[in-house]
């Protein structure tokens, strides 16, 4: 098998693969899981760890070098560890990232550290503890200890997410600026996709990137940083001249050349590849493993994924979300 990195049809390097451990999570945010979304009850058919692991060993040998855990909520996974501590044994895997809502955080840094995990994303939608509850039914202060405990452990890079909500969390972001420049991490804004139902993404609740860095431009200067590259996403960074915080915007909607450069995938919990998060196509390699496909079959299953990666997704589209986010994988 070969070690270089693939190529899709558009021409675009894609060596990232995103990978869901299971689509449970212990918050329901709103643009991630429906309401009464109980869609584990139903199908209990996630890989085991063997089977990621040997899925990430076969798309290593692919040419992918960066692998993301994420959910659901990985950490609610109790193998995780042991999913992590094989993967960084895989020749070719450069780098391991966790994406988490941070409220188990705390008591696993240290062991994620220490299992290989390099990077971390920690979802942040409010400091306010009433508006934080509102958007996901948790507790805020658990995830900042969770992120205090992340900084401490010594991860590569630990950055903050905010997804977008016009009339829920606009009288956050400064409050984020200020926590995550304190904080010395990099804070990521992103606007609201259609990923649960059709119904989550209007006119009323959608908050444009642009109108977020207005609202920041009223507090302090954005400085455009168009050669920084944090990690492996898509988000245009800005330094904040006064503050120095340094803050990413991820304009799915808005960004009409979002996807030109898109060097990703992701495996869903229940076994199949997806090109493209704003696009219904998947690959079925849980039913190939299953059935006893040796490495190159399913090699050649990750190819045929690669080739049915779309141009650009079709979240602008009146896009139908087949399932939520929260089954897809982060």
């Amino acid at each position: 098998m070969g070690m270089t990195t693939e190529t899709d049809s558009f021409g675009r390097a894609v060596d990232y693969l995103r990978l869901s451990v299971t689509d449970r999570c212990n918050e329901r945010c709103l643009y991630c899981m429906p309401e009464g979304y109980q869609g584990w009850e139903r199908r209990p058919d996630h890989l085991t760890a063997a089977e990621i692991v040997r899925l990430v060993r076969v798309a290593a040998a692919l040419g992918f070098r960066k692998f993301r855990l994420t959910g659901g909520e990985p950490l609610v996974r109790r193998d995780l560890l042991e999913i992590a501590r094989e993967m960084k044994k895989i020749p070719g895997v450069e780098t391991i990232g966790l994406s988490t809502n941070g409220l188990r955080l705390a008591a696993l840094a240290g062991e994620l550290h220490a299992a290989g995990v390099r990077t971390v994303n920690v979802s942040l939608d409010a400091l306010d503890p009433q508006i934080y509850k509102r958007i996901t039914g948790g507790e805020v202060a658990k995830v900042l200890d969770g992120i205090r405990a992340a900084v401490a452990a010594g991860f590569e890079r630990v950055k903050l997410n905010c997804v977008l909500m016009r009339g829920v969390n606009e009288s956050e972001l400064w409050p984020l600026v200020l926590f995550a420049a304190e904080h010395g991490l990099p804070l990521r804004l992103i606007e609201l996709m259609p990923l649960t139902t059709t119904e989550v993404l209007t006119e009323k609740n959608f908050l444009p990137c642009g109108e977020a860095r207005q609202l920041l431009a009223q507090k302090d200067e954005l400085i455009p940083q168009p050669d920084c590259r944090i990690g492996h996403g898509p988000a245009r960074y800005f330094l904040l001249r006064r503050t120095g915080a340094l803050v990413g915007f991820i304009g799915a909607m808005t960004n009409l050349h979002f996807c030109e450069n898109c060097n990703k995938m992701r495996l869903t919990a229940d076994g199949k590849i997806r090109p493209c998060l704003g696009n219904h196509v998947e690959v079925d390699l849980r039913a190939a493993l299953r059935r006893g496909a040796n490495d190159e079959e399913l090699k050649a299953l990750m190819e045929t994924a690669l080739r049915l990666k779309p141009l650009e997704h079709q979240f602008r589209h009146q896009y139908q979300p087949g399932r939520p986010m929260t089954a897809i994988g982060g």
